[in-house]
């Protein structure tokens, strides 16, 4: 199976769905940030590894907090994963952080900087 073949993706879409959801309503754990949501999912062409980015409103505690609490529930993850999806196998799961947005409104922020100084000094 090729990486970006049309059922690699479609297999990615549906892993990404069932872990929102799964995180969103299944984790009880008081580390997991209330507003967690899951940017990307990477499943191997061969189902047996899956690398998922998870994006954090908050700061940098909030960030490793929610991350380590995903580390630690990934075996109950991996099972519900197997019990609502159909697949040959169920992936490893690798929690990283997404720092995209973070990143987007750091860059926003220095840009308005920047264009407001233009304008006080015409």
């Amino acid at each position: 199976m090729k990486k970006n073949s049309v059922k690699n993706t479609r297999i990615n879409s549906e892993v990404m769905r069932e872990l929102s959801n799964i995180i969103r309503t299944e984790i009880k754990d008081p580390r997991i940030a209330p507003i967690t949501s899951v940017t990307e999912v990477d499943v191997a062409p061969d189902l047996r590894t899956c690398k998922v980015w998870i994006s954090v409103l908050g700061d940098e505690k909030a960030r490793n907090d929610t991350l380590l609490g995903l580390k630690n529930a990934e075996g109950y993850i991996r099972h519900e994963l197997a019990n609502n999806l159909n697949l040959r196998y169920t992936p490893k799961i690798t929690f990283l952080a997404d720092t995209s947005i973070e990143y987007g409104i750091k860059m926003s922020k220095l840009i308005d900087e920047v264009s407001n100084n233009d304008r006080h000094h015409q």
